[in-house]
């Protein structure tokens, strides 16, 4: 069986580390089961560190809890490089590496609550989804 291929925008992240109430922190979870494969890029790897250990406090978590935690996250994902960069395409530009990881890639979906930041992307064969959309992928999937 084939896994669900996926890349975690850093909201994802965030979130599911801020709460283990909602779908984010449900993510984090199947995760670490290896119920599905994120895909990671230098570029993105770099952006989760950065906010993470920006809001550290706000997550509770030490520079080395996080660390360790992308240690993991690393270890069970899949690593792309990017070869080019033919930004900017999306309103915000610092979300253009997430497009790029996608289309290097050939990952199809990208988690994000932020939809509306990657308006367009269907032009590359790439739609997003919610964190509780891609719980119930992966439902239907196992």
């Amino acid at each position: 069986m084939v896994k669900i291929q996926t890349i975690l925008d850093t909201n994802i992240i965030f979130a599911g580390l801020y709460s283990a109430f909602g779908a984010s922190f449900q993510v984090l979870r199947a995760l670490t089961a290896r119920k599905f494969q994120p895909v990671m890029s230098v570029a993105l790897l770099f952006e989760y560190e950065d906010v993470l250990k920006r809001n550290s406090r706000k997550l509770g978590l030490t520079y080395g809890d996080i660390d360790a935690f992308l240690d993991n996250i690393c270890a069970l994902s899949s690593y792309q490089k990017i070869h080019y960069l033919w930004r900017p395409f999306l309103p915000d530009p610092k979300d253009d590496h997430v497009l790029e990881l996608a289309v290097a890639s050939q990952t199809k979906i990208i988690t994000t609550f932020n939809a509306k930041d990657f308006k367009g992307i269907d032009k590359f064969g790439v739609k997003t989804i919610s964190p509780q959309h891609l719980l119930e992928d992966l439902k239907w999937a196992h």
